[in-house]
């Protein structure tokens, strides 16, 4: 469920002088109504330039998407916005470097899924850091027949592995990968195997989703049953998360992952 939006004068104002201490005095705020998992999400006008803040309430159970976020930002500057300091309040806020751009379109033959290749293709060759991050095999092991095929999803990429299309900012010629709530230790092939499934719900058949990854090198190498294990769990995964809030995007992730195992031609 997406939270409910806080507006840059509902801060405290001890929050807005902490922010100031980094900006310098911010001259306007615009809240941003795109995305569901942060309560502030605004643009800053200030004396030092546009800054992106987002953030939660310290009391937030979620609130450990920050520490994701902060943690792992370091390491992938080179296919993010860079985060620039962070608050510990009331509130936990990050701030970012500004960046002017639109959200991906995830149509069949979208321009902007070939710029989105080449920024996957980067992250594809980053090993993960010794960083306390989850693995793939915990996040998707619950979700095969039996435990030995999470053995599959074992290797030492870092992932991001939230793919809506929210989650990338087109800017320019740029694909920029935001959002970085749930990095994961993994095998390289499970980002283009998560964006396939997004494509499919985007409108793609999973023929053509395939196709629109083809040319990455961690698709290339992928391991068929890997796949067909992957694509399996998928449908378990996102039918447990429609059934615990049924929406229309959640159904239609849920539909989606069917479809691609279904074209895989993996038993239910």
């Amino acid at each position: 469920m997406a939270l409910t939006r806080v507006d840059w004068e509902d801060l405290p104002a001890a929050t807005r002088g902490a922010i100031e201490k980094h900006t310098g005095r911010v001259r306007s705020a615009r809240t941003v109504s795109e995305g569901l998992n942060s309560s502030v999400a605004m643009l800053l006008s200030t004396e030092v330039g546009p800054v992106f803040v987002k953030g939660l309430r310290r009391a937030y159970p979620r609130r450990w998407t920050q520490d994701m976020e902060w943690m792992v930002n370091p390491y992938v500057t080179g296919v993010a916005p860079r985060v620039l300091w962070r608050i510990e309040e009331e509130w936990d806020l990050l701030g970012f470097e500004a960046v002017e751009g639109r959200h991906a379109v995830y149509e069949p033959d979208s321009a902007d899924l070939p710029r989105l290749m080449h920024t996957m293709a980067a992250l594809g060759k980053m090993q993960c850091p010794d960083l306390p991050l989850k693995t793939a095999e915990d996040r998707w092991g619950p979700y095969v027949t039996e435990p030995e095929q999470a053995s599959w999803f074992v290797g030492g990429r870092l992932l991001h592995t939230d793919y809506n299309p929210l989650n990338v900012l087109i800017s320019g010629r740029r694909a920029l990968l935001i959002d970085w709530a749930w990095p994961t230790k993994g095998a390289g092939w499970i980002d283009p195997a998560c964006l396939v499934i997004r494509l499919i719900a985007g409108g793609h058949t999973a023929e053509q989703a395939e196709r629109a990854v083809s040319g990455l090198p961690a698709w290339e190498g992928a391991p068929v049953e890997g796949l067909d294990v992957f694509s399996a769990a998928s449908v378990r995964l996102w039918q447990e998360i429609e059934g615990a809030a049924s929406t229309s995007w959640t159904a239609g992730m849920a539909e989606a992952a069917c479809m691609w195992q279904t074209y895989r031609g993996v038993a239910a």
